[in-house]
């Protein structure tokens, strides 16, 4: 019982990341956002990971590249399109888009890894497709790259093929690393290339005039939704299994767009909502088949 609702709360505390991001956007620059949140997160997954593994094993060559690969897929790439998205388009609009992400790891594993595609898989990944277009056309499919596709739009769509190479890159790294090793070199790494580009943005000077309300932020975003989240994620797949961990993340959008609403006062529009009904239940059956 204890384990669901962990990943309920993991759920929804994903969720809540849209609109954090959104938040610390109108603060930070969007390399700054990136670089602060996982800084904190690198701190907590290094002192997870002392405390379970003892140690931060040595990399041979292929494992470095592995992880390299993965700290510029899922952390560097991935957090920059986010932040940058989040400065133009609102943040239940972004989870929807961001909610694709299983629909195009299916697509990848099936190109990449020779995954069989069922039927269910293939309904699946088309009624998401369906709704995420009806969600970011605003109901008018037909004329969706006229004037609705905006370039924030294209950020979003940016993290989500990252976190494709990322989840894909993981699915090697990790038949020799696990994964919070994996995932501590990766945020390591990410860290350490997000902090260039948040030089030119004034990282240095912003740093100790970031405001109370703005840390808060930054550990939500580090501590609760990249440390914690991962933990308790990882413990559902332990003890549940990931086709089950997995529907769970199905909450996601959906917790989302509520809580935009409340906090944001995002407008719930009805293309938003069929669009997001549909790209759930797509999710659902693309993780079921």
């Amino acid at each position: 019982m204890v384990v669901y609702l962990k990943l309920i709360l993991t759920a929804v505390v994903w969720g809540g990341t849209f609109i954090a991001g959104r938040v610390i956007v109108q603060d930070l620059e969007p390399f700054s956002a990136a670089f602060c949140r996982f800084a904190v997160s690198s701190i907590c997954l290094l002192f997870l990971t002392l405390k379970q593994e003892g140690q931060l094993p040595r990399l041979h060559r292929k494992q470095l590249i592995q992880v390299i690969l993965l700290g510029m897929t899922g952390v560097f790439t991935y957090n920059a399109f986010f932040f940058l998205g989040l400065q133009t388009i609102a943040a239940s609009r972004a989870a929807l888009i961001v909610a694709l992400n299983p629909t195009f790891i299916a697509l990848g594993s099936a190109l990449f890894f020779k995954d069989k595609l069922t039927i269910l898989k293939i309904i699946g990944i088309i009624t998401s497709l369906t709704g995420a277009a009806l969600a970011i056309s605003r109901g008018n499919v037909v004329n969706i790259l006229d004037d609705n596709l905006s370039i924030g739009d294209l950020f979003l769509f940016g993290c989500v093929f990252s976190w494709v190479a990322y989840t894909l890159i993981g699915k090697l790294a990790m038949q020799q690393l696990s994964p919070i090793v994996a995932t501590t070199y990766a945020c390591l790494i990410g860290t350490i290339a997000l902090f260039f580009p948040a030089l030119p943005e004034g990282i240095l000077q912003q740093f100790f005039q970031i405001n109370f309300v703005t840390w808060l932020v930054i550990w939500y975003l580090g501590f609760l939704s990249s440390a914690l989240g991962f933990i308790w994620y990882s413990e559902g797949v332990r003890v549940i299994g990931p086709a089950k961990a997995a529907i769970f993340i199905n909450l996601v959008p959906v917790s989302a767009i509520l809580l935009a609403a409340v906090l944001l006062q995002e407008e719930i529009t009805l293309s938003l909502l069929v669009g997001g009904i549909l790209v759930i239940m797509g999710v659902f059956f693309t993780n079921k088949a």
